[in-house]
């Protein structure tokens, strides 16, 4: 997709969906949540999405039950920046039930994204709200946390005044070493007027 049909896509809120939080990018969760997180992404939307790749970078921080995310991501001229908080309810001190590691939590986020380099400058907002499942998967010397996350997003567009509400869905998995780790997912997302969007990230992260 060249950038005249996706500024177009953009303009029109119909063409391109603002899939997930950060455009171009899975919606990343962390069922477990916790810790001072430092995370680098890179993202591969299929042509439903508008092809292309993505770079993102975040910042996580645990506090209590909570965790918060605050992060950017830039994707064929789109920069979507943003944040996010994931509220632990099965796995942490909230609900501390016995169970062989399962996690869950509630993760809210919004995101802005402003396209630059064009003589029309629209911008949108995401507004997310997901439900992660995860299990703990501890072995010797790395722990693995396959999870589902599926939930609502909210999209607007300023100058059209456009909007939509639509279902979509994350799978993935956190693998720790240590102080250290990657991060993948897969996202899927329906997109308005019919069909579904897709997007396919990895990643890492430190723990300084």
């Amino acid at each position: 997709m060249n950038r005249a049909v996706l500024t177009l896509g953009v303009v029109t809120g119909l063409a391109v969906p603002a899939a997930a939080q950060w455009l171009g990018e899975p919606m990343w969760n962390n069922p477990s949540g916790g810790g001072f997180v430092v995370s680098a992404d890179y993202a591969k939307p299929d042509d439903n999405y508008g092809g292309g790749t993505a770079w993102g970078a975040r910042l996580s921080v645990g506090l209590g039950t909570a965790t918060f995310t605050i992060g950017a991501a830039s994707w064929e001229g789109l920069t979507s920046i943003g944040g996010n908080v994931a509220i632990q309810l099965i796995g942490g001190t909230l609900l501390p039930i016995p169970s062989p590691g399962i996690r869950a939590n509630l993760q809210v986020g919004v995101a802005r994204t402003e396209l630059a380099n064009v003589v029309v400058s629209p911008s949108g907002t995401a507004v997310t709200g997901a439900v992660g499942v995860g299990v703990r998967l501890p072995a010797p010397g790395f722990s693995v946390e396959p999870y589902v996350s599926p939930g609502i997003r909210y999209h607007s567009e300023v100058s059209t005044g456009g909007s939509s509400t639509e279902f979509g869905y994350a799978i993935g998995a956190n693998i720790g070493f240590g102080s250290w780790g990657v991060h993948l997912a897969y996202d899927n997302e329906k997109i308005k007027g019919g069909g579904n969007a897709g997007v396919l990230g990895v990643g890492a992260q430190v723990t300084p």
